[in-house]
C-alpha cells in the first residue's frame, strides 16, 4: 500500500514540475463586480465565456481573476441571481474589466457542475438538481446549512441526534443511508467502516461553504457505485476568491418544555482564515467547535422484536417488556424452559450422586436410572422436596402455577447508558499553488471528532469518534488528478444495548436471575395471588442487588464495560466488553480529462478513471477480522460525450461507467439525457439513468452481536455463511419459527410449522436501479421560476435482510443476514417547485410525492418515506435598511418506519424555522436571531430516534 501511495506522490510532483510548460497562451481577465445602486461588491457572480463551459465566480469582495484558452475575440457573460446579465466583448487581456449589475429579479442563472461534471446553467441541467449557494447559506434560518438541506425539494432527513443526520431522496430512507453519496471538495465523505457519511461531523463549517449541489436519484454513471438514492456535492470556498478572517459565535438553548431534561445551553464557534500571495500561493484554515445537550431518545413503547412490531404493554403490565429505548431487556427466556432446565440440572446431579459417577451422567444413564421404580421414586422425592428444585417441579406439574410465557430482564433507559454531552470539533486546512492561471495544486486536510449517537441495528454511542480526510490534487481547466485517504477511528464508541445487558450480567448473571424469577413466581402463585402480583414479586426478588443507575456499583461496571472491547469479552472469566476498536481506512485515486476545448467545442467529451481500496481493521469488534486484515479493491472508469443540435436547442448526452469490485462481477451503468429549449430560459429534460451499489463493507463482512446479545449480524458473503454453517445446517425462517413458538405457547407444539431458509450459495450481490425521468425548468417572465419532474424507478436484486433461527447443539441462535430480494421493487413519484420574486421579497415552495409500487414477497418494506412532503419559504434580505428575515415551513405526512432496530408509525409533523438579521456594514458584521422548530412542537423523523424540539439561537458573524 505504501509503495502505491509513494508512486502516486511522485507522479503528482512530476506533474507539478511539468505543469507550467503544458499551457498554451491564455487570455487573462480581472475586475470587480458591484451593485449599480448601492455600489457594494457582489460575491458569487458567475463569469463565463459564452458558448463554452469555462467559468469562475467573484470573491467576497466582488473581485475575480479569470484565465481562458479561448481565442479572442469572444463574449464574456457576467450573471448573478436577481440581476440582469451583462455581456462584455473581449479582444485580449483586460486587468480592470469592471461591471455594475442592476437588480431586476432574474432567476435560474446559477452555474452548476455536478449534473454533468462540467459547468452549465442550472436551467440547462440534463437531470434534476438542487442548489444552495453562499448567499442563501448566510440567510438560512436553521442552525446550520446542513440542517437547512431538509427544505430543498424532494429532500428528507433522518435525525438521530443533534449532530448526526442522514440525507436522502426518492424513498428508502434510513438512519445510516448507504444509498446516498456525499462528497466534500471531491472526497467521498463516507466513514469507510460504515459506508455512509456521518452527517457533517467531518466536513466544513458554514463560513467555508461556497455551495451545495444535490442530485436526486441514481448517479452511478458519473460518480460510481452508490448514490442510488442521490448524490450531494459540498464545495468549500477558494482561498484566492474568499480571503480574510471570518468568525461566527452562536449561542442558544434547546430542550425547552422537555419532560426528560431541563433547558440546556447550545454554543458553537466557527473560524475561517484565508490568504493569497500574488495570486500564486494561497492557504486557508477553518475551525469549528459545538457543544450542547443532545436530544434524548425516550420512546419506551413495548416492542415485539421477533415480529418487528409494536405491542401493548409496559414494564409493569408485560413481563416480557422490551422498551424501544431501554437496553438490557432484550434478554428473555421462557419460564417453563427455565424450570425444565433447573429440573434437568437437579436430575443430573441426583443421578450422578446416586450412581457414584465421576462425571455428569449421559442421557442413557439417566433413562436407565428412571426405569427402576425405586430410583424414579427417590428422584421424584428429591425434586419435590429439595428447596432448590421444588418450585420448578411444582410449576411444571401445574400449568396454573407456571404459564408458558417469556419474561425479560429489567433494562436500563438510554439516558443512563449513552453520552448525551454532544461535542463536535472539526478543522480543515489547505495549501494552494497556481503554476499558471489555469493549473493549481492543492494539499488539503479535513478532520473531525465528536460525541454523538447513531442509530443502526442498535443505538451506538459515538464517543470521541474521529475521521480524517487528506487529499493531494492537481487540477486544470480541463483535467484533475487526485488521491485522498479517509482514516476512521472509533475512539471510545460502544453499543448501548450490549452495555445495558452486560451491566445486568455483572450484577447478577442470567443463569441465576431467571431461575430466581421463576422460582419466586411459582411460590407467589401458590399463595393464591394474581398473575400480575406474582410477576411483581418475582421481579423484585430477582432484581435484588441490581445495580441502580447512578450508584457507585453501576458507574464502576459501566465504565469497565465501556472500556473493554467487544472482542475482549470472555463469559467464562466474567469479562464483558461493549467497545468498538475500529481503525478502518479508505484510499482513493482518481483522474479525469475534459477534451471539449481540445475538440474546439464541437462535442463535449470527458473521460475518467478511479481506484479505491478499503482496509477493514476493527479487531473483531465489527467485522470478521479478529486475527486478520480484510482488503476490498474497487476499480472504475467512465466516459461522457455530449452534442448540441438544431441551433443549440437540443443537447444529447451519453455517459457510461464500468466498475469492478474484488468480491463481485463488473458492472456497466449507462446514462442518456436530453435537454430541449422550447423557448429562451425554458427547457424540457428527459433522462434514462442507471445506478448500482455494492453490498456495504458491513453487508460483506460484519460479525457483530446486537440487541443485548440476542442476535448476531453476519455478512452475506459465502465465507460468512459457511463460518456459521448456514448453508448446511439450514436455519428456520423468521415467520415459521414464530408460528412454531405460538403453537408451543398454546400447549400443542407443531414442528411441521418450521420451514427452512435456503441462502443463495453465491451470497449477497450488488443491487441496481433503472430510472426514467422527465422534467421541466423554466422562467415565466423574470420573476417566476418553475421546476418540475416525474420519475419511475425499477430496482433489481434489492439488498434487504432476513432474520433466521438456527438450531444447533440444542441451542437456538438468531442471525441477521443481508440478502437480495427476489423479483423487482418499483417506485414512482415527482415534485414541483416555484420561486416567485415580489419586489425584494422571495416566495418559494415545493411539493414532492414518492410512492412504493411493487414489492417482492420476501421483501421487508423499508421504503420509510411519506407520500407527500412540502416546504414554503418567505424572505427578504433587506426589508428595511440592513435588516432582513427568512422563514421556512416544512410539513410531511405520516408513514411506517421499518428498520432492524425498531419499526413503527412516524406521525405527520410540521416545523417552522425563522430568523431575522441585522447587517452592520461599518464593521462588516451581521447579528442573527432565529431558531429551528420555533413553535417547539416535538417530532421524530424515524421510529426509535429522539424527539426534536426547538433550538433558539443568537449569532454574531464577522465578515460573513
Amino acid at each position: 500500500m505504501s509503495k502505491n501511495f509513494t508512486k502516486t506522490i511522485l507522479a503528482f510532483l512530476l506533474l507539478c514540475m511539468t505543469a507550467t510548460f503544458a499551457q498554451a497562451q491564455n487570455v487573462i481577465i480581472s475586475g470587480t463586480i458591484t451593485d449599480k445602486l448601492s455600489k457594494a461588491p457582489i460575491p458569487g457572480v458567475g463569469i463565463t465565456v459564452k458558448g463554452t463551459t469555462s467559468g469562475t465566480a467573484t470573491d467576497i469582495n466582488g473581485k475575480y481573476n479569470f484565465s481562458t484558452s479561448q481565442k479572442a475575440p469572444f463574449i464574456l457573460v457576467i450573471s448573478y441571481v436577481g440581476y440582469a446579465p451583462v455581456e462584455k466583448q473581449i479582444t485580449g487581456n483586460a486587468s480592470s474589466l469592471d461591471a455594475e449589475l442592476e437588480q431586476v429579479g432574474i432567476l435560474g442563472q446559477e452555474v452548476v457542475i455536478s449534473a454533468s461534471r462540467t459547468p452549465e446553467r442550472i436551467l440547462e441541467s440534463p437531470v434534476s438538481i438542487e442548489r444552495m449557494g453562499a448567499t442563501a447559506i448566510k440567510e438560512v434560518a436553521a442552525p446550520s446549512f446542513y440542517d437547512a438541506l431538509a427544505n430543498l425539494k424532494g429532500v428528507e432527513m433522518s435525525t438521530q441526534s443533534l449532530t448526526f443526520k442522514s440525507i436522502n431522496t426518492r424513498g428508502f430512507n434510513s438512519n445510516g443511508n448507504t444509498r446516498f453519496n456525499q462528497y466534500v471538495d471531491g472526497m467521498d465523505n463516507q466513514a469507510p467502516g460504515l459506508n455512509f457519511s456521518v452527517g457533517n461531523i467531518v466536513g466544513i463549517n458554514d463560513l467555508d461553504v461556497d455551495n451545495v449541489e444535490l442530485l436526486p436519484g441514481a448517479s452511478s454513471a458519473l460518480y460510481g457505485a452508490g448514490g442510488i438514492s442521490g448524490t450531494m456535492l459540498i464545495t468549500s470556498k477558494n482561498p484566492y476568491d474568499y480571503q480574510g478572517a471570518s468568525f461566527q459565535f452562536k449561542t442558544g438553548i434547546n430542550h425547552v418544555d422537555d419532560a426528560s431534561s431541563k433547558v440546556q445551553p447550545f454554543n458553537q464557534l466557527d473560524v475561517r482564515v484565508a490568504k493569497a500571495f500574488n495570486n500564486k500561493f494561497a492557504f486557508k484554515g477553518s475551525f469549528s467547535f459545538l457543544q450542547a445537550e443532545d436530544w434524548h431518545a425516550n420512546n419506551y413503547s413495548d416492542f415485539d422484536r421477533a415480529a418487528r412490531k409494536f405491542k401493548e404493554g409496559t414494564r409493569e403490565t408485560d413481563p416480557n417488556y422490551d422498551g424501544i429505548n431501554v437496553y438490557g431487556d432484550e434478554v428473555n427466556q421462557n419460564m417453563r424452559n427455565v424450570a425444565q432446565a433447573a429440573v434437568n440440572a437437579g436430575t443430573s446431579a441426583f443421578v450422578q450422586g446416586a450412581l457414584g459417577l465421576p462425571a455428569p451422567p449421559t442421557a442413557a444413564q439417566i433413562a436407565g436410572f428412571k426405569s427402576n421404580p425405586n430410583g424414579l421414586a427417590a428422584l421424584n422425592n428429591f425434586l419435590g422436596t429439595d428447596p432448590r428444585f421444588r418450585p420448578f417441579t411444582l410449576g411444571l406439574a401445574n400449568k396454573a402455577l407456571l404459564p408458558d410465557e417469556a419474561v425479560s430482564r429489567t433494562g436500563y433507559e438510554e439516558l443512563n447508558l449513552v453520552d448525551y454531552k454532544t461535542q463536535s470539533l472539526k478543522g480543515s486546512g489547505a495549501l494552494h499553488y497556481r503554476f499558471s492561471p489555469t493549473i493549481e495544486a492543492i494539499a488539503q486536510a479535513n478532520w473531525g471528532s465528536g460525541t454523538s449517537v447513531y442509530t443502526g441495528s442498535d443505538r451506538y454511542s459515538l464517543r470521541n469518534f474521529s475521521i480524517g480526510q487528506y487529499k493531494l490534487e492537481l487540477k486544470g481547466q480541463d483535467f484533475f488528478l487526485k488521491g485522498y485517504t479517509t482514516q476512521e477511528r472509533s475512539g471510545d464508541s460502544y453499543i448501548s444495548s450490549i452495555l445495558g445487558s452486560y451491566i445486568n450480567e455483572t450484577s447478577k448473571s442470567s443463569t441465576a436471575w431467571f431461575p430466581e424469577y421463576v422460582g419466586n413466581y411459582v411460590g407467589a402463585k401458590a399463595t393464591g395471588v394474581t398473575d400480575a402480583q406474582a410477576h411483581a414479586a418475582a421481579r423484585a426478588a430477582a432484581d435484588k442487588g441490581r445495580f441502580q443507575p447512578g450508584s457507585p456499583e453501576f458507574e464502576a461496571a459501566k465504565e469497565k464495560i465501556m472500556n473493554t472491547t467487544i472482542s475482549g469479552t470472555d463469559f467464562k472469566k466474567g469479562i464483558y466488553g461493549a467497545k468498538f476498536d475500529d481503525k478502518t481506512n479508505l484510499y482513493h485515486y482518481e483522474g479525469m480529462y475534459n477534451f471539449t476545448n481540445a475538440l474546439k467545442n464541437v462535442v463535449e467529451l470527458q473521460v475518467g478513471t478511479s481506484y479505491r481500496l478499503y482496509q477493514l481493521r476493527s479487531g473483531g469488534t465489527i467485522f470478521d477480522d479478529f486475527d486478520k486484515g480484510i482488503d476490498i479493491n474497487e476499480y472504475g472508469a467512465f466516459a461522457q460525450i455530449g452534442k448540441k443540435f438544431f441551433n443549440e436547442k437540443l443537447k444529447l448526452t451519453f455517459s457510461g461507467r464500468y466498475d469492478k469490485s474484488s468480491n463481485f462481477d463488473g458492472r456497466f451503468t449507462p446514462r442518456i439525457t436530453g435537454v430541449y429549449t422550447v423557448a429562451p430560459n425554458n427547457n424540457i429534460r428527459v433522462s434514462y439513468q442507471t445506478g448500482y451499489r455494492n453490498p456495504t463493507t458491513q453487508n460483506q463482512y460484519i460479525d457483530l452481536s446486537v440487541g443485548g446479545g440476542t442476535q448476531r449480524l453476519i455478512g452475506g458473503l459465502p465465507a460468512s455463511l459457511n463460518k456459521y454453517e448456514l448453508l448446511t445446517t439450514k436455519p428456520y425462517t423468521d415467520v415459521s419459527y414464530r408460528a412454531y413458538l405460538a403453537s408451543a405457547s398454546a400447549g400443542t407444539p407443531d414442528p411441521s410449522l418450521l420451514k427452512t431458509y435456503d441462502f443463495d450459495t453465491k451470497g449477497v450481490r450488488p443491487e441496481s436501479v433503472q430510472s426514467y425521468e422527465v422534467g421541466y425548468k423554466g422562467l415565466l417572465g423574470p420573476k417566476v421560476l418553475i421546476d418540475a419532474y416525474a420519475y419511475y424507478s425499477v430496482y433489481k436484486d434489492f439488498i434487504t435482510a432476513v432474520d433466521v433461527y438456527q438450531s444447533k447443539g440444542g441451542a437456538i441462535t438468531k442471525f441477521g443476514v443481508p440478502v437480495n430480494a427476489t423479483g423487482k421493487v418499483t417506485t414512482y413519484g415527482g415534485a414541483i417547485g416555484l420561486d416567485y420574486l415580489i419586489g425584494k421579497y422571495n416566495l418559494s415552495g415545493n411539493v414532492s410525492y414518492n410512492k412504493l409500487q411493487d414489492l417482492p414477497q420476501d421483501y421487508i418494506n423499508d421504503f420509510n418515506t411519506p407520500e407527500f412532503r412540502y416546504n414554503l419559504g418567505f424572505g427578504n434580505r433587506e426589508i428595511i435598511k440592513n435588516v432582513g428575515f427568512n422563514v421556512n415551513w416544512r410539513w410531511q405526512g405520516e408513514f411506517y418506519w421499518n428498520s432492524s432496530f425498531a419499526s413503527g408509525d412516524v406521525p405527520a409533523f410540521s416545523t417552522l424555522d425563522a430568523q431575522v438579521n441585522l447587517k452592520i456594514p461599518s464593521v462588516n458584521s451581521m447579528i442573527k436571531i432565529g431558531g429551528s422548530n420555533v413553535l417547539n412542537k416535538y417530532y421524530f423523523t424515524s421510529y426509535g430516534n429522539p424527539s426534536v424540539g426547538a433550538l433558539y439561537y443568537v449569532s454574531y458573524v464577522f465578515n460573513p
